[in-house]
């Protein structure tokens, strides 16, 4: 009865009322934040109501519109922001004004109905363990883990001269590129000839990670699909088609690829890996620069710790060796010219280092619930125990000097894995070989860790350069078969270290044996973005 009047006359006005009352009442005044405080046990006592009032409640506690509401504001989502914004203020005002001089309001009409019954909410649940059981990639060492690691720790470089544009003109004309690359039984001939190189690294790789994880065509059909969910980001897109759009439009728009557009935006590539595979959980992409693939890895864990999906793919992709993305780099005054000699071009901390080598490819992992994988037998690599993201809020492309952003970072990572410092004993670098980059990291790591005389440090990009935003993924991958392996790969071209920089923290010219306890990964990436994220061996 009550449900009924209030749908048919009340509707609009209480749900404006709602939304804010939810917001600033408490019975009959105080802050915020005791209003918050008490929503939980509201929320508890809330009934499920029948016909419309049910809406109104719903709408309340959600502090989103009801349809009454929709409808009477033309289909605008956000009316507050137009120019109605200011008569609805008004009657938010009086509504306000009346209840809070009634006791027996609006507010207490709908609470009077709420009680009848109880809201559907989430269940609690306990803490969801995610764990690593597949891995893909494609890099200029290896397009399967277990090559491109063995690779690494023979200290082998994957740093040489460009041979896909003449580059001639350039002050650098080197590069960590992938010479060899083929799609053939991972995607379809006529979408490798449209598609930009980022989305096929990603969709290989992608693949293959289901691949080394077991996910068979027969083991895929158990999946609840809508729980399976792709997060595979890259910090420049589809470079390669966006560039050869705009070399069209110089002719005529009518030359231009009709593909250019989907196919250069960052997202695209985790859609159409979801459309292939059938998965309907959740997916986009992060762009956060040189930090993506971290962003993407943590963000993948987080959804299945919530409960949100059960098996992620997640990493990152690029492909920008093509003349756009070198000519940029190289007016950032931030890329190695070391030509004549390039495996040893990428050089972390070491004195003599002119900055970073550009790299290209993919990596992904398969991360999964840990009931959910031992239920199919999955084979478990490692178990992802938390992360962090932090922002220097200081310069496009410099480090933070106090290295406060990056500290912040890797003492959140720490509380969210559950775990002390000490814990820690392999860290795998962001380093990418520029001279400010490496030792303010270096710094913040000896202030975290320095007293731990275990640990060891490394940087794979000393021997495949910076893959921007797949460089997170392409390390995480290195750093899960140190844990797998018990061996650590080598720091190459490390002749002469930085002032200032202690070797005993740091992996010599050879690899190295270490009992990993847990190993932790970083990525910085241009505007600030810190991120760090920790894996340990699964027990």
């Amino acid at each position: 009865m009550v449900g009924a009047a209030a749908s048919s006359c009340y509707a609009s006005p209480l749900c404006t009322f709602f939304v804010a009352a939810c917001m600033s009442l408490s019975h009959g005044g105080g802050d915020t934040r005791q209003a918050f405080g008490r929503s939980r046990r509201r929320r508890q006592q809330l009934g499920k109501c029948s016909g419309s009032g049910s809406i109104l409640v719903s709408s309340c506690l959600e502090f989103k519109p009801c349809s009454h509401y929709n409808k009477n504001n033309k289909g605008n989502a956000f009316p507050l922001l137009g120019s109605n914004s200011l008569s609805l203020n008004r009657k938010q005002r009086k509504l306000n004004r009346a209840t809070s001089s009634s006791s027996g309001g609006a507010m207490a009409v709908a609470m009077g109905m709420a009680k009848e019954g109880t809201v559907d909410k989430k269940p609690p649940m306990e803490q969801r363990r995610v764990v690593v059981t597949g891995m893909g990639v494609e890099t200029s060492l290896g397009h399967d883990p277990n090559t491109f690691y063995e690779n690494l720790l023979q200290g082998n470089s994957g740093i040489s001269q460009i041979e896909n544009f003449d580059c001639s003109e350039f002050p650098t004309r080197i590069a960590g590129e992938i010479k060899s690359f083929s799609t053939e039984g991972w995607v379809a001939p006529k979408l490798s000839k449209r598609m930009d190189k980022f989305m096929l690294y990603l969709l290989t790789a992608g693949k293959k990670a289901l691949a080394d994880g077991g996910v068979t065509d027969e083991v895929m059909a158990e999946f609840n699909k809508a729980k399976c969910g792709v997060l595979i980001g890259s910090a420049m897109g589809g470079m390669k088609v966006f560039n050869d759009a705009i070399e069209a439009l110089k002719i005529s728009y009518k030359k231009m690829n009709p593909f250019c557009v989907p196919f250069a935006t960052t997202n695209m590539g985790s859609a159409m890996l979801a459309m292939d595979l059938g998965w309907m959980g959740p997916n986009y992409s992060i762009s956060t620069a040189c930090a993506t693939s971290n962003f993407c890895i943590l963000n993948s864990a987080n959804h299945i710790i919530r409960g949100e999906a059960d098996v992620m793919l997640c990493g990152g992709s690029d492909a920008v060796i093509i003349p756009i993305g070198l000519g940029g780099f190289v007016a950032c005054r931030a890329l190695s010219q070391r030509n004549n000699d390039p495996t040893k071009a990428s050089r972390p901390w070491d004195s003599n280092r002119d900055g970073f080598v550009m790299g290209e490819g993919a990596g992904v992992l398969l991360l999964e619930e840990l009931e959910h994988a031992k239920k199919r037998g999955a084979t478990i690599y490692a178990e992802f125990l938390g992360g962090s993201f932090t922002c220097d809020a200081y310069h496009m492309t410099e480090p933070r000097p106090d290295g406060a952003g990056v500290i912040l970072c890797i003492e959140r990572a720490l509380a969210d894995a559950g775990i002390s410092k000490e814990q820690i004993n392999y860290i795998n670098a962001h380093a990418t070989s520029t001279p400010a980059g490496d030792l303010k990291e270096y710094q913040a790591l000896a202030h975290c860790f320095g007293q731990n005389p275990e640990l060891k440090v490394n940087s794979t990009k000393s021997m495949i350069g910076h893959l921007l935003g797949a460089a997170g993924a392409v390390e995480a991958v290195a750093t899960i078969q140190a844990i797998r392996t018990g061996w650590v790969h080598p720091n190459i071209n490390l002749e002469n270290p930085d002032n200032g920089v202690d070797t005993s923290l740091l992996v010599g010219p050879k690899k190295e044996r270490l009992s990993i306890k847990a190993a932790l990964s970083n990525s910085f990436g241009f505007g600030g973005h810190n991120s760090s994220i920790i894996f340990a061996p699964y027990k």
